[in-house]
């Protein structure tokens, strides 16, 4: 890797004093977490994304969805985040569930800006996000899409003393705008420079932030501005997917802003060091989990067709075949519970007790399903770590 460059940009602006944009990290102490999360993308990509590619998508975007809502104060679960985006726009009638459907229409916008080739970062992007992040949720003080200009007596702070105190970014209209130029001419020279995506992305996260040009929505606007570099940069799901790793690490997420501004006021050495070793470990770790969950949608969908293919084969029979659909609906279900349900005694109304425990102990056999020590069925392509021994007995 090259050495990084200097690329300090330094900008006295007309009422919040001199302010300075700079890499600020040491290379050398990051080299092996940048490698390690080039090691976890280059492996992940190498698995069969294109079987799973619809389902991983939709579950990456309501969880990043409901991750960046929920750090904004949004209140709605994960689960019902997931249901709003599957409702037509029409249906869309509380603010709550507007608030999920504008992310949704920003990070659309925010993936076809990142597929389209040669595309940059520059302030109609990020105008176009907070236009779609802000949509018709009230607010009298925001327009979307339009910086701040405080207006006398109207102060903004950011942050709170639980996390490393309160900040006062820029209040002048004039310095806003002038700051949110020099961002984008600042990135344009870490482009040019090669700095790599997983250093520069959390880069302008982080002094976007410490602009914090909207009155409203900036904490979206900026996780969505970070994975949109990531994603034009080649990686794919992880940076819309780091939403959730923020949320998961909240305390940690917001204090490290502070931290890093005050190192900087104090000419401290590599003053953003913590953001950006903190961004490349979320990188790392959502890489693996995305990796695993793609592993583990593969073999369900073989599993699936082992499935299909037994009973076609009449290698288990029809209520073996509805047994083993029910668990790979359910996931690992109680023995007993299953014994006690309608459907599964329904299969067996006019049959014995032999019956029903030939069929699972064939089951068990060749290992379509597996029953643990707790008395817990698992579908066959979630092994247990504690097998339940013995045949009839057990089952």
């Amino acid at each position: 890797m090259k050495p990084l460059p200097n690329c300090q940009l330094k900008v006295e602006t007309d009422r919040f004093g001199p302010f300075t944009f700079q890499v600020g990290v040491d290379l050398e102490a990051l080299a092996v977490p940048l490698q390690r999360v080039e090691d976890a993308h280059g492996l992940f990509i190498k698995t069969p994304l294109n079987q799973v590619a619809s389902q991983l998508e939709k579950e990456v975007v309501a969880s990043s969805v409901f991750g960046t809502n929920t750090i904004e104060g949004g209140t709605l679960s994960e689960e019902e985040t997931a249901r709003v985006l599957q409702l037509d726009p029409a249906e869309v009638k509380e603010t709550e569930q507007r608030r999920a459907v504008n992310i949704k229409a920003a990070y659309d916008h925010a993936q076809e800006a990142a597929s389209t080739p040669g595309w940059r970062l520059d302030l109609d992007f990020i105008r176009a996000i907070h236009a779609h992040i802000t949509r018709d949720l009230p607010d009298p003080d925001m327009v979307p899409g339009v910086f701040r200009d405080n207006p006398k007596g109207k102060t903004t702070y950011v942050g709170d003393e639980a996390h490393g105190g309160r900040y006062k970014p820029p209040q002048y209209g004039g310095d806003v705008k002038l700051l949110m130029g020099k961002l984008i001419e600042w990135h344009d020279c870490l482009l040019e420079h090669e700095v790599p995506a997983p250093i520069r992305a959390p880069l302008i996260h982080f002094y976007y932030e410490t602009i914090h040009p909207f009155w409203d929505g900036n904490g979206r606007v900026g996780r969505v501005i970070e994975a949109t570099l990531l994603q034009a940069a080649g990686y794919r799901y992880a940076p819309f997917a780091m939403a959730r790793y923020y949320l998961d690490n909240i305390d940690e997420y917001f204090t490290l802003f502070n931290t890093c501004r005050k190192n900087a006021e104090k000419h401290g050495a590599a003053p953003n060091q913590p953001f950006v070793r903190f961004h490349l470990e979320g990188m790392r770790v959502v890489i693996h989990r995305l990796h695993e969950r793609c592993n583990r949608i593969v073999g369900v969908l073989l599993y699936e067709s082992h499935v299909r293919r037994a009973f076609d084969r009449k290698e288990i029979n029809a209520r073996q075949y509805t047994i083993l659909s029910q668990l790979l609906d359910k996931g690992p279900t109680d023995l007993e519970e299953m014994r006690h349900s309608p459907w599964y005694q329904s299969l067996y109304i006019k049959l014995n007790d032999k019956t029903r425990f030939r069929d699972l102990n064939r089951l068990r056999e060749i290992e379509l399903l597996f029953l643990d020590e707790k008395n817990q069925l698992w579908p066959g392509f979630a092994r247990p770590k504690n097998i339940k021994s013995g045949g009839r007995k057990g089952t």
